[in-house]
């Protein structure tokens, strides 16, 4: 028995979001944060010492460290990506930048494979609108470029991808390579090569990111799926037999990456099971509820109105496909560390379950979401020019007041550039308002217009205007040059007790060498991380040490390290020189 659809779109509800509108939404979504920013603290900061390690020789490819340590990630790919654009920089190009680069690439497949596999989801014959008695309904490539569009729209619209989308961590790495196998998967009905090598690359790539059980979940789960799936018609025995064959080398190449994993000494199971506490799962609930925003009600509206499809005994890939990937990422964010970094994978998933939202909602609902999103993030845009004003001219007082408490000896500077980009973007917001209330209202993707736009607005107006202080603030950058600033000749430094994130901010920015401490001084220098109230720790012998300064970070005392000169002769090693630059000589 065929159900019914619940979709009902006319031709004019499947009109196309505008190319031109689409693209530089994108561009201006991609581009802020990847641009004019340091390392952060501390996920950012340590991917991109890795990646140094790697680039300058100092770690094995096969088992990155940094300083001997491995990473608490198991993965390869994403350090490696990092480490051959360090080493293909031109010396006239920021490394910090070339870094950035393929993982602005990776983001951008992330949003190509969501519009996508959307797409080819949508033009599923039982994701089809109803057909009308006298015609008027939405032809299928016309409705499937709609949801496309809505679909994509619901993935930057959410409200935890901005920040985790724009770092070179294998999170984004995993995003990228899920985002594609979901696109391979969704397309292999309607394409064949080009789904094919995609499924390949993207459980190889999600493997080599960190990633292998979930490479294996998603491919041993789609296969599955892929093989019950007749939804396609006529389905003859040889359309059978090809979705058998395409169903066996998607579970076979699960298998291969987990034994490639396994021979990368990539599987390593970290399962933290939730607590009993009440504030262990109120904890879930509150990341779900913001990072997944404003996707989650949309994708759940989609699950109940497509409930019929979903448990009819034909498969509907367009609601079981996206359910999946939700459903495996979801479990992984309960059982892991890294929740947040772990929810991220879902993202493109249940941004296709959002959009199948779209034909279903009521006109009460998607004026609802209009207001609630044009409040939100009016405010926020008003909230952040509002600081910006403060921070450049003290007035108001308040604001002013906080970003000093914040971020004591933070110097504000004026950029016309950003400035008018800011100038822009706000001008752009304005509009888009005006034309939602005023246009296109038929169009089945309006209730995603104003939540996509208010969030790249919000990320570019933070990562403009705000970019200076976040980066006093989040990076290690002020804390090594006041550190260095001391050193009149740093060559090679001790180091005891610094995190990841500072050792890795003073070899890629400060260029030092640093190894651990040892019981006979070898360097003329010593790092060491305070205890409370900045006192000196046990391990460091003050016969041997002389304490130079306690230098804090400008906005987190618990950042603060301890500069020692040592007693005695001093016999430097060289500062390791910055890609591109000639080998310093050695001091005698």
């Amino acid at each position: 028995m065929n159900i019914p659809t619940p979709a009902i779109v006319t031709q004019a509800g499947a009109r196309r979001f505008p190319r031109w509108a689409l693209l530089l939404l994108c561009c201006a979504y991609v581009l802020s944060g990847f641009i004019g920013r340091d390392g952060w603290k501390s996920a950012d900061m340590v991917a991109l010492g890795y990646m140094a390690e790697l680039a300058h020789g100092s770690s094995n490819w096969l088992a990155p460290t940094l300083m001997g340590v491995p990473s608490d990630n198991p993965a390869v790919l994403p350090y490696w990506l990092g480490a051959w654009a360090i080493q293909l920089a031109p010396t006239w190009v920021d490394t910090d930048f070339m870094v950035r680069i393929p993982f602005g690439l990776l983001l951008t497949l992330a949003m190509f494979t969501t519009w996508y596999g959307t797409y080819y989801l949508a033009r599923n014959p039982l994701a089809q609108p109803v057909a009308f008695a006298f015609g008027g309904e939405a032809l299928p490539a016309d409705y499937a470029r709609a949801m496309a569009d809505g679909g994509l729209l619901a993935f930057i619209a959410c409200l935890g991808l901005a920040q985790l989308s724009h770092e070179t961590t294998p999170a984004l790495s995993q995003l990228g390579f899920t985002s594609l196998l979901f696109y391979a998967v969704s397309a292999l009905p309607h394409r064949r090569l080009g789904p094919s090598v995609a499924a390949a690359a993207g459980l190889i790539g999600l493997s080599l990111s960190g990633a292998p059980t979930l490479a294996i979940l998603f491919g041993w789960g789609s296969a599955l799926l892929h093989y019950l799936d007749r939804s396609q018609e006529p389905t003859d025995a040889a359309t059978d037999r090809r979705i058998t064959r395409e169903s066996a080398a998607i579970a076979i190449t699960s298998l291969f990456t987990l034994a490639m994993a396994q021979s990368f000494d990539l599987l390593r199971w970290k399962i933290e099971l939730p607590g009993a506490l009440w504030t262990d799962w109120s904890g879930y609930v509150q990341l779900l509820v913001w990072f997944t925003w404003p996707a989650w009600p949309l994708a759940v509206w989609t699950l109940w109105r497509w409930r019929y499809q979903l448990l009819n005994r034909r498969i509907s890939r367009h609601v079981a496909l996206p359910a999946w990937f939700v459903g495996v990422c979801l479990l992984t964010t309960l059982t892991t560390g890294s929740s947040d970094r772990s929810l991220l994978l879902a993202l493109p998933a249940m941004a296709t379950l959002a959009a199948f939202a779209l034909p279903t909602l009521k006109r009460q609902v998607a004026a609802l979401i209009d207001w609630f999103t044009l409040l939100f993030f009016s405010g926020c845009a008003f909230i952040i020019w509002v600081v910006w004003i403060a921070m450049q001219t003290g007035v108001p007082a308040q604001p002013a007041a906080n970003v000093v408490r914040l971020a004591p000896g933070f110097e504000a500077s004026f950029s016309l550039f950003t400035f008018a980009i800011a100038c822009v973007a706000t001008l752009a917001w304005a509009w888009l308002v005006k034309w939602r209330v005023g246009r296109h209202r038929a169009a089945i993707w309006k209730s995603l217009v104003l939540p996509a736009g208010g969030a790249a607005l919000s990320w570019l107006l933070l990562m403009t205007l705000w970019m200076p202080l976040l980066n006093y603030a989040q990076s290690y950058t002020a804390l090594v040059k006041r550190t260095t600033s001391q050193m009149n000749i740093p060559g090679c430094v001790e180091t005891l007790g610094l995190g990841q994130g500072q050792i890795a901010a003073f070899q890629f920015y400060g260029r030092i060498q640093l190894k651990a401490m040892q019981n006979s001084p070898s360097c003329p220098w010593l790092l060491v991380e305070p205890q409370n109230n900045l006192s000196v720790p046990v391990g460091v012998d003050q016969a041997a040490w002389t304490l130079q300064d306690a230098i804090q970070h400008s906005a987190n005392a618990g950042e603060s390290v301890l500069l020692f000169k040592r007693n005695g002769a001093l016999t430097p090693r060289p500062i390791l020189p910055a890609h591109g630059e000639p080998d310093a000589p050695e001091i005698q």
